[in-house]
């Protein structure tokens, strides 16, 4: 299988005495907000090295002042100064630009916690991947654009890619030491979104604020985009494939609305293991950051009795044709995945802006995924991102032209 954990890593010097030194990519995310909760929680087992933010200064200041980091960097080459002014008085040292965030990826760690959002996050994770290092992954974008560049080099770099996303750490804990060829079927499940009962007709108006509240998970705009397409589920599906070595046929879809259980392994015998949990994004990451051992968290305990019962259905893909995409792609192969994915991201952002209707976000990104069918798959990270460039130059155009319906 292609997750994995190696025997013996190279380690930093302060984890020889059990103390881990973490990096967060991502670090005033929601993936990154929920790792510095499970930090904080267990100060004893963890160091912060450092803290990659975008440009919410307020927050990974404040993220600063609860973690100790030693560096905080910002992708945002402006705010070199503003960053110095917030963290005043902290001791902690900090740059913006794109070679503070190198500086911050080089500082000597364990692991690297990857949570940031979107295609943005392909080459500061890739550069992430350092000898030994262990990558807590929650960025899916770079297994959808780059999975078999990504998961080459993680292997040739000796590092263990870690699911931090919860459908694929359940996964990973339902596999434990079985190998794939064992498997029959994976199965992520998915909420269904806000919009998992309207007709078609109501999801016409659908308007973002709608769209953005989600019944079970608290995330970014975006994700929260995604979820309510079922996009984030065909994202999901891609990602398992790289994840776990597993043909597209031998991966699938359950809407579950209790998101109580998160993934299932089906072996060839017959016999099925369920990954469940509360909805609550600090098991997953405590799971990352922990193994081989298994941290204490503070988190809401499963209580199936007060649940009273757990239901399941079939995804409707002529209500959320934005998975059948997803499907197709993965199916495809090639650089199809990577198209699929910048279209997304492009269509999701003129969704939020007002700019398109919420069925046109399907409408958009299928017509992106046919001009630029039988892309040639990425062999490297600048590969993907040179597809991810065209694919959102195309479909910037297709929104000029109106073409999204």
């Amino acid at each position: 299988m292609s997750v994995h954990l190696h025997t013996a890593p190279e380690r930093s010097p302060e984890s020889a005495t059990g103390v881990r030194r973490v990096t967060v990519l991502g670090a005033t995310g929601s993936v990154g907000r929920s790792t510095a909760a499970v930090l904080e929680e267990h100060r004893d087992r963890f160091r912060v090295a450092a803290l990659v933010a975008g440009s919410d200064i307020d927050g990974v200041a404040g993220l600063a002042r609860q973690l100790a980091p030693e560096f905080v960097a910002m992708a945002n080459p402006s705010l070199g100064a503003a960053l110095r002014d917030a963290l005043e008085g902290t001791g902690v040292a900090s740059g913006a630009g794109e070679a503070a965030v190198a500086d911050a990826i080089a500082l000597s760690c364990d692991v690297v916690v990857g949570a940031i959002s979107g295609a943005a996050g392909l080459r500061p994770t890739h550069a992430a991947m350092q000898p030994g290092r262990v990558m807590a992954l929650a960025n899916k974008e770079c297994l959808v654009c780059a999975g078999e560049a990504f998961m080459r080099d993680a292997a040739a770099r000796r590092v263990a890619v870690l699911p931090v996303d919860s459908e694929h750490n359940a996964l990973f804990q339902a596999l434990g030491a079985e190998t794939v060829d064992r498997v029959e079927r994976m199965t992520l499940t998915a909420s269904g979104g806000p919009f998992r009962d309207w007709s078609a007709d109501a999801m016409a108006d659908i308007t973002p604020a709608q769209a953005l509240a989600h019944p079970t998970w608290a995330m970014g705009p975006k994700i929260s985009i995604d979820s309510a397409t079922l996009m984030n589920k065909g994202l999901e599906l891609i990602e398992a494939m790289h994840l776990f070595g597993l043909p597209p046929e031998r991966l699938d879809v359950l809407v579950h609305p209790q998101s109580v259980i998160h993934g299932m392994v089906a072996f060839t015998d017959g016999s099925v293991t369920a990954g469940m949990a509360s909805p609550d994004m600090r098991i997953p990451i405590g799971h990352c950051l922990g193994l081989p051992e298994r941290l204490k968290l503070s988190t809401p305990r499963l209580d199936l009795a007060n649940i009273g019962s757990l239901t399941f259905g079939a995804p409707d893909l002529a209500r959320f044709p934005a998975l059948r995409l997803a499907q197709e792609a993965m199916a495809a192969g090639g650089g199809a995945a990577a198209v699929l994915n910048a279209a997304n991201e492009v269509a999701v952002a003129a969704f939020l802006a007002g700019r398109i209707g919420f069925c046109a976000i399907p409408t958009l990104i299928a017509g992106v995924c046919e001009t630029m069918a039988g892309a040639a798959a990425p062999s490297s990270i600048d590969d993907a991102l040179e597809i991810d460039a065209e694919a959102r130059a195309r479909a910037t155009a297709a929104l000029r032209a109106g073409c999204a319906g």
